[in-house]
C-alpha cells in the first residue's frame, strides 16, 4: 500500500510540474503581446490592439517604447487623455524621452492645447536640435497661435532636416499666406508640389488632417493650392 500510494503521490507531482510548464511555455511573452498589438493596429483594430499592448505593459511595466508604443495607439484610437497618461508614465521614468515628448506634444496639437505643445516640442527640440518633428509641429502651433515669424522659422528648421516631406512646406506656405506675403506662400506650395504632385488634388488635402493640420488650416492650404495653380 505505501509503494501505491507513494506513486500515486509521485505520478500526481509529475503531472501537476508538466501541466504548469505547459501552462508557462503557452502564455504569451510581453513581446508577443506588443507583436500582436502592433497587429491590431495596422488593421484599425484599435480595442483590441490597446487590450493587447495593456497586456505588454503589466508584464513589462519598465519597458518605456512599450507604453510609448501604447500611448501612441491610443491617440489614434481617439482616446487622447489616455494617451497623455500613458505617456506621461514614460516621462516620470525618463523626463529626457524624446520619442515620448514627439508623442505627447502631437496629442496636445490635435487636442488644441497649444501652449502645452510649444512646451513639450520645444523641450524635445532642445534635447535633440536635430529631431525634425517638434520644428514641424512648433511651426502648426505658432500658425495657429499668429505667431508668424516663429512659425516660420519652425517650419523652414523642419524642412531643412527633412527635405523630403512635403508637410513643412505646406505648412510654410500657410503661414506665409496668412502673413500676407502670398507670393513667398506659392513658392513654398510648389516646393511641396514638387516633392508630391498630390498635393495639386484639392480632395488629397484632408489627409493633411492626419498631419495635424487643423480644419481651418486646411480651408487655407486649398486658398494658397487655388492660388498656386492659378499663377
Amino acid at each position: 500500500m505505501v509503494i501505491v500510494r507513494n506513486s500515486l503521490i509521485f505520478g500526481l507531482v509529475i503531472s501537476s510540474s508538466l501541466w504548469l510548464a505547459t501552462s508557462v511555455a503557452a502564455a504569451p511573452s510581453a513581446s508577443e503581446y506588443r507583436q500582436l498589438g502592433l497587429t491590431y493596429r495596422a488593421q484599425a483594430r484599435y480595442s483590441e490592439a490597446i487590450a493587447a499592448l495593456q497586456q505588454a505593459v503589466e508584464l513589462e511595466p519598465n519597458n518605456l517604447h512599450g507604453r510609448i508604443t501604447l500611448g501612441w495607439t491610443q491617440h489614434l484610437a481617439g482616446q487622447e487623455a489616455a494617451a497623455v497618461e500613458s505617456l506621461f508614465q514614460v516621462l516620470y521614468r525618463d523626463p529626457q524621452s524624446v520619442p515620448a515628448l514627439n508623442a505627447l506634444g502631437i496629442v496636445y496639437l490635435v487636442q488644441g492645447d497649444l501652449s502645452s505643445t510649444v512646451i513639450t516640442h520645444s523641450w524635445a527640440a532642445w534635447l535633440e536640435p536635430n529631431n525634425e518633428i517638434p520644428y514641424y509641429n512648433l511651426s502648426l502651433a505658432a500658425h495657429r497661435l499668429r505667431e508668424y515669424g516663429w512659425a516660420s522659422l519652425a517650419a523652414r528648421r523642419a524642412a531643412d532636416l527633412e527635405p523630403n516631406n512635403p508637410h513643412p512646406w505646406v505648412a510654410l506656405a500657410i503661414i506665409n499666406w496668412d502673413g500676407g506675403d502670398r507670393a513667398a506662400a506659392t513658392k513654398a506650395y510648389e516646393q511641396a508640389l514638387a516633392l508630391d504632385g498630390n498635393y495639386g488634388d484639392r480632395t488629397f488635402l484632408s489627409y493633411l488632417q492626419e498631419a495635424g493640420f487643423s480644419a481651418t488650416q486646411i480651408q487655407v492650404a486649398e486658398q494658397v493650392l487655388a492660388a498656386t495653380v492659378s499663377r
